[in-house]
């Protein structure tokens, strides 16, 4: 099915959110160089990028109708099956839309490809109007599906993530729940649970490792773990409980595991309030997790789809 429109996803910029705090870009300056700041280094990343977004915008203008959201709208806009989706931004705005683009064709761009290194950004504000015209006349293209987590709570909620989940309490205290795995239950308090997707990997997931790693080569001789790393596509997910601590009423032998189909990860909470599960290193995109809440952790039926250049 050919396309009609595309959606361009924008994050605000380092300045921009200055701004927004200090009320004035003068006032802003003056808070970055008294505590010994750049704010030249702000201005010009401002600028790059909005000469870069200018130039996506006018390209697209002239082969499609566009459409232009900021991020934070993006949890709650109807993308339609006849959108592509155009995201500029740094590889963290990838993910974010992605959750939400209900498996539309995504082509990610790198508005700044000095400063950022783009392991989601295929394409720059130079190269992506090829591919925009083939999607749009309905022709095939090139794409890598990417394997996304879900939890779903026993109250109808569910929560999508592309790189990472965090199951555990909002603040600096112990998480207490239930975790069942594959007929295996315990009950456990820990510092919280991460749940890993293939694309997240390199992520969250690979500074566990460096941590046992380290904890390991100071105790017990050098001993390298190899971190777990998965293809983006791998219908397979990878749990780690966080400093799980023994005692007369909590276990620890079930912390590690991969999440196949069909083989969710089981949880009940057992906090009384603070408990939570957020997405992608973003704490305000969560459901609660109070006491009388089970979430089942699975592999999401949707695939992110990013497309690739020819």
């Amino acid at each position: 099915m050919s396309v009609e429109s595309a959606v361009i996803v924008r994050s605000k910029t380092r300045l921009e959110l200055l701004v927004e705090r200090f009320n004035t870009r003068q006032q802003s300056k003056f808070y970055i160089e008294r505590s010994g700041g750049s704010f030249a280094d702000y201005e010009s990343e401002h600028d790059i990028y909005c000469a870069s977004f200018e130039r996506v915008q006018h390209n697209l203008s002239r082969m499609i109708k566009i459409k232009t959201i900021e991020r934070s709208f993006v949890p709650v806009y109807l993308f339609s099956e006849k959108d592509v989706v155009v995201v500029v931004g740094q590889d963290g705005l990838v993910a974010n839309t992605a959750k939400y683009a209900g498996g539309l064709p995504i082509i990610a761009i790198n508005p700044d490809i000095a400063r950022y290194d783009g392991v989601l950004l295929p394409f720059s504000v130079n190269d992506f109007t090829k591919v925009v015209e083939t999607i749009a006349s309905g022709k095939g293209y090139s794409f890598k599906e990417i394997t996304m987590a879900e939890a779903r709570l026993n109250d109808g909620q569910r929560l999508l993530a592309f790189n990472d989940l965090f199951i555990g309490a909002s603040s600096h205290v112990s998480a207490r729940y239930e975790i069942n795995h594959r007929g295996v239950r315990e009950k456990h308090l820990s510092s919280g649970i991460i749940v890993s997707t293939g694309a997240g990997s390199t992520g969250w997931l690979s500074s566990i490792f460096n941590m046992a790693n380290g904890v390991v080569s100071r105790f017990y001789g050098d001993v390298q773990l190899s971190a777990r790393r998965m293809d983006w596509s791998t219908d397979m997910l990878v749990y780690v409980v966080r400093e799980p601590f023994l005692s007369k009423t909590s276990q620890a032998s079930l912390t590690v595991g991969e999440i196949m189909i069909n083989e969710p990860l089981i949880l009940q909470s057992h906090m009384p309030s603070n408990g939570v599960i957020f997405s992608d290193g973003i704490e305000n995109d969560f459901v609660k997790f109070n006491s009388g809440t089970s979430a089942v952790i699975a592999i999401a039926k949707e695939k992110a789809k990013l497309v690739l250049p020819h």
